[in-house]
């Protein structure tokens, strides 16, 4: 079969991209096809994607469209139609906030969508940017998401198989799409060997993620400043300063961790904290679980599918940080039995989403449908 990839954009390295990226390995003669893409801004993975053969769209040659793509996301729906696919057998997006799945196919090219979430900002969820607190912003994206939100239903009939990354996002696509869908949990880096130990219980506590006020990390470094626990914030994003400020003593930044660097800091951490709210899947928990580290995570989204309160983690039903600080007091008076059977557990679960298995799920999937 002659296949493509499709993806929403090469700007950023995240969950979305880690798809991508098994996807390739899968089909490595596969090219892929993208709104458009920036070497700088990838980090250390860009030396690999380098070496892809990537066809981006026109927007990608129009000067400070890479800096003005979210205000100018009415575009979206122009960039997808503008590809021609009528050479390949199955088309593949990888697709999300920019809505990848958008593209046109012709009978006889299976259009098979891996979805990662529908555009939050169109359905009244969270997002990274506080737009709707400024008037005039609020009626413009509210003229530009209605059209867009009945493009995002239009193009969602045009798919051939939808393909979830969580029961969460299941659910989503049958709610806005009327669709249904097969759920194969996203590739998630886990180590072969496991070592169980007790002296990260006296360590500290750790959160990996995009530094965004979406994500609630003000909620953990005011968790750490009142009840003065060692915390580690990995990340980098445009609130960094902003919780930089916030911070007391016991909370320390990385900015920039490679690989390695963010490896042996999970193997070393007592906990993972988590509070963002609605998440789709949420794969820094499970890359956390990997090495053994219990979740304490906000009940909500594709975190419950994951978390197994009280066996590798706890949930906390309230965003406060009295209720952050509550479960983190049960792992602070946890017995070393327990904890251990806990980063057991924990580990236990991880290996569920592995990369193996997630190509093992697509190569079965496809082989059934395509």
């Amino acid at each position: 079969m002659k296949i493509a990839l499709v993806h929403d954009q090469l700007q950023e390295f995240g969950g979305a991209e880690r798809v991508l990226m098994s996807l390739k390995e899968l089909f490595p003669k596969a090219p892929v096809y993208t709104s458009f893409y920036n070497y700088k801004t990838l980090g250390h993975h860009a030396n690999e994607i380098r070496k892809w053969k990537i066809i981006p769209s026109w927007a990608h040659f129009v000067p400070f469209f890479k800096k003005l793509y979210s205000p100018l996301r009415f575009l979206a729906p122009k960039i997808w139609e503008s590809f021609d696919f009528s050479n390949y057998d199955v088309v593949i997006t990888s697709s999300g906030w920019y809505m990848s799945k958008g593209i046109i196919t012709k009978e006889k090219t299976k259009n098979i969508c891996y979805m990662h979430h529908p555009p939050r900002y169109l359905y009244g969820y969270e997002t990274s940017v506080e737009w709707q607190k400024y008037k005039l912003i609020k009626i413009y994206a509210n003229i530009v998401n209605h059209y867009l939100r009945m493009w995002d239903y239009t193009s969602a009939q045009r798919v051939d198989y939808f393909i979830a990354n969580s029961q969460e996002t299941s659910a989503r696509i049958k709610k806005f799409y009327r669709r249904d869908s097969v759920v194969i949990y996203p590739p998630v880096n886990i180590p072969k060997i496991f070592t169980n130990s007790i002296k990260n219980k006296n360590s500290y506590y750790i959160t990996v993620s995009r530094i965004a006020r979406v994500k609630h990390i003000d909620l953990l470094i005011k968790c750490a400043n009142k009840y003065k626990f060692n915390l580690k914030v990995v990340g980098d994003g445009r609130d960094l300063e902003y919780l930089k400020n916030l911070s007391g003593d016991t909370v320390e930044f990385v900015q920039h961790a490679d690989d390695v660097m963010l490896q042996k800091l999970l193997r070393e951490a007592k906990a993972f904290l988590f509070a963002a709210v609605d998440e789709e899947f949420g794969i820094a928990p499970v890359e956390a679980m990997g090495f053994g580290i219990p979740v304490i995570a906000y009940s909500s989204g594709g975190l419950k599918e994951t978390v197994q309160n009280n066996i590798n983690g706890f949930l906390y039903e309230e965003l406060t940080i009295d209720s952050i600080a509550s479960q983190i007091k049960k792992i602070e008076n946890m017995s070393d039995s327990l904890y251990l059977d806990m980063r057991e557990e924990a580990y236990r679960e991880s290996k569920k989403y592995s990369e193996e298995n997630f190509k093992k799920n697509i190569k079965s999937f496809l082989q059934k449908v395509a």
